[in-house]
């Protein structure tokens, strides 16, 4: 099959198992927004925050690692038990810690202790299937890979419904009832998390099959080699993660204690529209990565990934476009809460940001493939400092816009630093004249949509169907020798 027909398909898997669970996940939106104010939901984000720190954490890069020794030259067998022992051994070593000082935690973050309880084993159980995932997406199991992401969403989605809206009514309906043995009042945030850990519980037993094995190795050199390979992955994850989610912290600590928390709730839920264009990067990057590294062997594999970063960067500019112009009706379908409308603003330079971030993880492949991961630690830490730099200035002046700003900044800094160090250390032939119209055009409509014509649908839509003109004759024929070219 023509590898860049095969990468599409497991793309389009890949995309299913991120974009449908997501979207099902979206719909927590319009549920927590409708049953928590500003406040309620911007204690929920940040918790989340933390989560998303913490997961890094436990990750330390060995997924990335994972995918890198396991196409090498090292025994596959021999990398899966060593990779499973790491991991169990430091969740092991992490819940013990994390037990024992959580009330030291929950000082530290502000976080309730019950809720730091319900985290740490929910972090602990996310961290278990990292290298199950990471072992289907490298033996090429997007089926399998997409039924259990889906599921676990679908449980938490689920529950999240059950406990939130269903039990209360129930129990309001019948006093007397079984199910109010279930229902405590004001206890909205912990059935969130109570949900979240039911569901990671239910995916780590459909994953335990690669636990179930008599052929453990734990190969020390291997390890060092892996750790080696690991740490600027998990140095760039942890300098990610910031650029994501620590806007969140910094909003809470930095504005008025008065509003500061349904700040970060307005902020959080606008945010979350921007959640298309992460759905379409992710899912790219997802189908992507394990392509890097099983084609960085093949004559001229820098051909295929200028291709690849072209339609990514194509099909990107398209969700821009659309996302902003129809941003009023996806606010009036997923945020139905007025409250929490003020926060509109962010979404443009949201959308852009993440869509920058997904040129950057395109453009990522060079220290990827070349074993220079340090690279990858040094421009997300150019991002996390941009971040944190723009947040702590701005925020006491413009609120949650310079958080907003700070997350495009930040991202079209690592974009740019990615492209021009991987110039000269793995020379991809990228088609910047290309790129740089298809970007620029659709940044030019998507201001004169949102800001100049102040969202006005018909102009928009106007705008978005010349743009699609302007895509179809450029790209026709190109397209066409991708999907429609039969395997030699």
């Amino acid at each position: 099959m023509n590898p860049l027909k095969k990468l599409f398909k497991q793309t389009a898997i890949y995309g299913l198992a991120t974009v449908l669970p997501r979207m099902m996940s979206f719909l927590l939106l319009p549920l927590y927004t409708g049953v928590l104010n500003t406040s309620g939901y911007g204690e929920v984000s940040i918790i989340f925050a933390w989560f998303a720190i913490f997961n890094v954490l436990l990750a330390y890069g060995m997924e990335t690692a994972f995918f890198r020794f396991y196409n090498g030259k090292d025994a596959k067998a021999k990398v899966v038990t060593t990779s499973l022992l790491s991991i169990v051994g430091s969740t092991l070593l992490f819940v013990v810690l994390a037990l024992t000082l959580q009330v030291f935690m929950a000082s530290a973050t502000g976080i309730d202790a019950e809720y730091i309880r319900y985290t740490i084993f929910i972090i602990a159980l996310d961290a278990l299937v990292i290298i199950p995932f990471a072992w289907l997406r490298a033996n090429e199991r997007p089926m399998r890979y997409a039924i259990i992401k889906i599921l676990n969403v679908g449980v938490n989605l689920g529950l999240n419904i059950f406990f939130l809206l269903v039990l209360p009514s129930m129990v309001e309906n019948n006093p007397d009832s079984s199910f109010a043995a279930l229902y405590k009042e004001n206890f909205e945030v912990s059935y969130i998390f109570i949900s979240n850990l039911i569901a990671s519980g239910l995916t780590l037993l459909l994953m335990a099959n690669l636990y179930i094995r008599k052929d453990y190795v734990f190969d020390t050199d291997l390890w060092k080699r892996m750790m080696k390979y690991a740490w600027p992955v998990l140095v760039a994850g942890i300098a990610f993660t910031i650029n994501e989610v620590f806007d969140r912290i910094l909003l809470e600590n930095l504005l008025p204690e008065d509003i500061a928390k349904s700040e970060v709730g307005k902020y959080s839920a606008c945010y979350k529209l921007g959640l298309f264009m992460t759905l379409f990067a992710t899912a790219f990057r997802m189908g992507i990565e394990p392509f890097f590294f099983s084609h960085a062997g093949t004559e001229n594999p820098q051909r295929a990934y200028a291709q690849i970063t072209n339609y990514f960067v194509v099909l990107g500019s398209i969700i821009l476009l659309a996302v902003i112009v129809f941003a009023d009706i996806l606010k009036e379908l997923f945020v139905q809460n007025e409250e929490y409308w003020d926060a509109m603003a962010i979404v443009p330079p949201i959308i852009l940001a993440s869509f920058f971030l997904g040129i950057y993880h395109n453009l990522s492949v060079w220290y990827k493939v070349t074993d220079r991961t340090r690279y990858g630690a040094f421009i997300s830490l150019a991002g996390a400092l941009v971040t944190i730099g723009v947040n702590i200035l701005f925020i006491p002046s413009i609120g949650y816009m310079a958080s907003a700003i700070a997350t495009l900044l930040a991202y079209g800094t690592m974009m740019a630093l990615s492209y021009y160090l991987g110039k000269s250390r793995y020379p991809v032939p990228y088609n910047f004249r290309k790129i740089t119209f298809y970007l620029g055009v659709s940044i030019l409509f998507s201001v004169l949509s949102f800001y100049v014509f102040d969202r006005n649908l018909i102009i928009g839509i106007l705008l978005l169907v010349l743009f699609l003109g302007l895509v179809y004759k450029m790209e026709n024929d190109k397209l066409r020798q991708i999907f429609l070219k039969k395997a030699a």
